[in-house]
C-alpha cells in the first residue's frame, strides 16, 4: 500500500510538471504587441481598444496578445515603432508621409524607411475652439492671444503651423503659445486660462462635446476657403472637411464650420513578423461590421477607404490578406 501511495504521488508531480510546462511553453510561444494611440479623450485610443478587443477574442489561435497604450500621438507613435518599443501605432496620414519622406521632425533623422503602412482608418478635422470671451472669429483673430498650440510632437500642432502660414502667421504672433495636451487644453480653456485650443481627432469628439458644454461659451474657428484650396494644393494628405454641429449642439455655432482633415493610419515596421499583421489585418477586415460598431467616428467608413491615404509601403502580412480577400491585386 505504502509503494502504491508513493506511486501515485510520483505520477500526479509528473503531472502536475507536464500542465505546469505546457502552460510555460503555451505562455513561451504567445506574442506579445502594444498599440501605442493618443490621449484618452481622442479617438486613437478607443480605435486601438476596438483593434485589441477584435483579435485577442482569437488570441489563442494565433497565439497573439494585443494591448493599447494612451501615447502622445503621431510623432511618438512612429519614433517609438522605428525603435522596437512599439509594434503598432495610429498615425496621422501626414505624419506618416513626413516620417517616410524625412520631413518635419525627421528632417535631421532622414526618411524612416523601416515604417510600414497597414490601413487607414477614419477621417480627423482638425479643429480651433475659442471661447465667447476671447472675440475669436477667424484665424487672424488669434493674434496677441493666448492659444494652447499642442504638445510638441503631437500631428495637430503640425496641422496649425501649416494652416498658420497660409494666414501668414506663426506661433510668435500669439501672446503666449502653450504646448499642452488637449485634454489640458480644454480645461484651461474653461478655467479662463487660454483664449483657444486646436486639436485634430474624429467625430465625435468627447473632448469637444465637454468644452462646448462648460461655464464658458465656445465656438468653433472656420478656416477661408481660399486658404483651404491653397493648404491641399500644397499639402496632398490634406482634404476639405467640415465640423457637423449636430455632435456639438452647445457651441455657439448654428452650421456646419469649414475646415480640413487628415486620416487616422495603422502603422507598424518593417521587423514586425509578417503572420502577426496579417492576423490583425484580417481580424479587423473580417469583422468589419462588428469593428464599426465601437465608435461613432467609423460610421461611414468602407473597406476601400481603408485602403486609401497610405504613403508608406504596405506591410508584406496586410497586403497577404488584403490578396487573399480580392481587395488588391
Amino acid at each position: 500500500m505504502k509503494k502504491f501511495g508513493v506511486l501515485m504521488l510520483v505520477m500526479a508531480f509528473a503531472a502536475t510538471c507536464l500542465v505546469l510546462a505546457d502552460t510555460q511553453s503555451a505562455q513561451a510561444r504567445t506574442k506579445y504587441v502594444t498599440i501605442g494611440t493618443g490621449g484618452v479623450t481622442g479617438v486613437y485610443y478607443p480605435t486601438g481598444g476596438a483593434i485589441s478587443k477584435i483579435v485577442n477574442k482569437k488570441r489563442k489561435e494565433y497565439n497573439l496578445r494585443v494591448t493599447v497604450e494612451s501615447t502622445g500621438g503621431s510623432v511618438f507613435n512612429v519614433n517609438a515603432i522605428m525603435a522596437g518599443d512599439l509594434e503598432f501605432g495610429v498615425v496621422q496620414s501626414d505624419r506618416q508621409y513626413q516620417a517616410w519622406n524625412g520631413l518635419a521632425e525627421w528632417k535631421d533623422k532622414g526618411p524612416q524607411k523601416k515604417l510600414r503602412a497597414v490601413f487607414t482608418i477614419h477621417p480627423e478635422t482638425f479643429f480651433l475652439c475659442a471661447s465667447e470671451n476671447s472675440g475669436i472669429k477667424s484665424v487672424p483673430d488669434c493674434k496677441g492671444k493666448a492659444i494652447a498650440v499642442g504638445n510638441p510632437g503631437s500631428g495637430q500642432r503640425q496641422n496649425f503651423i501649416d494652416i498658420l502660414k497660409e494666414y501668414g502667421m506663426s506661433h510668435k504672433d500669439f501672446a503666449r503659445a502653450e504646448g499642452l495636451k488637449a485634454a489640458e487644453s480644454g480645461k484651461m480653456l474653461q478655467d479662463g486660462r487660454v483664449d483657444a485650443f486646436i486639436y485634430t481627432v474624429g467625430n465625435p469628439a468627447g473632448l469637444f462635446k465637454e468644452a462646448t458644454a462648460g461655464r464658458i461659451k465656445t465656438r468653433f474657428v472656420g478656416m477661408d476657403d481660399d486658404k483651404l484650396n491653397s493648404l491641399i494644393k500644397k499639402y496632398p494628405y490634406y482634404v476639405k472637411a467640415k465640423i457637423p454641429i449636430e455632435f456639438y449642439p452647445q457651441a455657439l455655432n448654428k452650421k456646419d464650420v469649414p475646415t480640413f482633415a487628415v486620416k487616422a493610419t495603422f502603422v507598424t515596421s518593417a521587423d514586425v513578423p509578417d503572420d502577426v499583421v496579417y492576423a490583425i489585418t484580417k481580424e479587423v477586415f473580417e469583422n468589419f461590421k462588428d469593428f464599426k460598431k465601437l465608435h461613432e467616428a467609423y460610421k461611414h467608413l468602407t473597406k476601400k477607404e481603408m485602403l486609401e491615404g497610405m504613403s508608406a509601403p504596405i506591410h508584406p502580412g496586410a497586403m497577404k490578406y488584403y490578396k487573399e480577400a480580392g481587395l488588391m491585386k
